[in-house]
């Protein structure tokens, strides 16, 4: 329970001093999905296609979030709650098989998700300006910023389930997406349109959305928290230090129990 968890610089059933109002975030609502995204269409750049052009097979090593487009927009008609459109970029780290026999070559190439959802974020139009400056912009205020809620997208890399080849006319788009300068600069090339064979994948993706504002809230105040731990610089002898290292057990008898 969140009231049972206590500061580690406090006494423990130590009693709060005062109330005090701090400025931080809420969050209004959330939620969380498990999406299989099917037989997404794989982009490549002209030097990499020219691979998949003469490939016989593929798989994909690897898949990781290289990057989102996050947009909130209020919902007509519903007041408090907002519309969340996410757009993911996955790098993908694919085996290309050309020849029997031959080693494989390794390229890279993108593939986009977009999903949405509603969730309530609260209402205010409030203005909010701060004294603070931009150093290196002549000492200028920061300009201001209004209230709405803001989007914190939080997940992991995908499991890749699924990798095949065929034909361009066969592998539908899921969405027509602009490939940000940001995204494209992960990638060495330029992309290409025009080819006659391409890849789709199928990942599984883990994602928690939440909507939150800046409030002003009360709260318990025990004491400042001051560490009680000095800083120190351990000089010993790297031997010593690896002496006291336990024997990873684990890593050359792994665990014959699992929860699959």
């Amino acid at each position: 329970m969140a009231e049972n968890r206590m500061c580690s610089f406090c006494n423990p059933g130590q009693k709060f001093k005062e109330a005090v109002c701090i400025d931080t975030s809420r969050v209004y609502d959330s939620c969380c999905d498990r999406d299989c995204l099917a037989d997404l269409r794989v982009h490549f750049t002209d030097a990499a296609q020219n691979i998949i052009d003469c490939a016989k097979s593929v798989r994909t090593r690897k898949a990781e979030i290289i990057n989102t487009c996050i947009d909130v927009e209020e919902v007509p008609f519903n007041k408090g709650c907002f519309s969340v459109d996410i757009t993911f970029f996955f790098k993908l780290y694919l085996d290309v098989f050309t020849t029997p026999g031959c080693d494989t070559q390794r390229v890279c190439g993108l593939a986009t998700f977009s999903k949405k959802c509603v969730l309530f974020g609260g209402e205010g139009t409030v203005k909010t300006f701060s004294s603070e400056f931009c150093r290196d912009d002549n000492d200028e205020q920061l300009p201001c910023v209004k209230t709405a809620p803001r989007a914190k997208v939080q997940t992991v890399d995908p499991i890749v389930l699924d990798t095949s080849l065929c034909k361009a006319e066969e592998c539908c788009e899921n969405h027509s997406c602009k490939i940000p300068c940001c995204v494209a600069r992960c990638f060495d090339g330029n992309f290409c349109s025009d080819n006659e064979t391409a890849v789709k994948v199928t990942l599984g993706l883990f994602t928690i959305v939440q909507l939150e504002r800046d409030v002003q809230m009360l709260i318990p105040a025990y004491d400042f928290c001051i560490p009680k731990k000095e800083c120190c610089f351990d000089a010993e002898d790297p031997c010593d230090s690896f002496r006291k290292i336990k024997f990873p057990t684990n890593e050359f008898f792994p665990p014959s129990q699992h929860n699959c």
